[in-house]
């Protein structure tokens, strides 16, 4: 069996992908709502700032930075993902499955990569934001709605048509 390590290094950023179990599935995004609920839910008992985030059909992309103190990301992920599976509709849920849990709806374990410094960070919020254009889910964007690219242009911080022709991110899953 594999060993997994992880890096916790408390108060620090850290960015995440997490994948349902059907890589075919629209389940995030047909059930956003109940994803963004999932994270205000876990965010009230575990605080934790979303510096940037997307959600596509099927996985999701994040960039958390955690309190100082504290570096248990792992417990934040395993209430998201388990709020969300018991708060899905029955017909939503898999039909083969018996028990709903995260482990039904969810690949059983994220990625994770700990963020080294602001170029880091910078190459990853941009690879969050450009993954919609990467999987050919919209040509700009601006047009995908289940992004944190539409706070960072109300914020000032992108401007609306930014990346537009640009495909290439130093970023993401290696």
């Amino acid at each position: 069996m594999p060993e997994y390590r992880r890096i916790y290094t408390p108060g620090a950023s850290y960015f995440f992908t997490l994948n349902l179990q059907d890589r075919s599935s629209r389940l995030l995004t047909d059930h956003i709502d109940l994803l963004r609920s999932a994270f205000r839910q876990t965010k009230t008992r575990h605080p934790f700032n979303i510096d940037a985030l997307v959600v596509l059909h099927e996985h999701l992309h994040a960039l958390i930075t955690l309190p100082e103190g504290d570096a248990d990301y792992s417990t934040r992920w395993r209430l998201i993902k388990t709020w969300f599976s018991r708060h899905l509709p029955d017909n939503a849920k898999p039909a083969t499955r018996r028990k709903f849990d995260e482990a039904d709806i969810w690949q059983r374990r994220f990625w994770a990569r700990l963020i080294i410094d602001e170029s880091d960070y910078r190459n990853h919020v941009n690879y969050i934001h450009i993954n919609p254009v990467k999987h050919g889910l919209v040509s700009r964007v601006a047009d995908w709605p289940y992004s944190s690219f539409h706070r960072y242009v109300a914020n000032g911080v992108l401007p609306l048509d930014w990346a537009c022709g640009v495909m290439e991110i130093g970023a993401g899953e290696r």
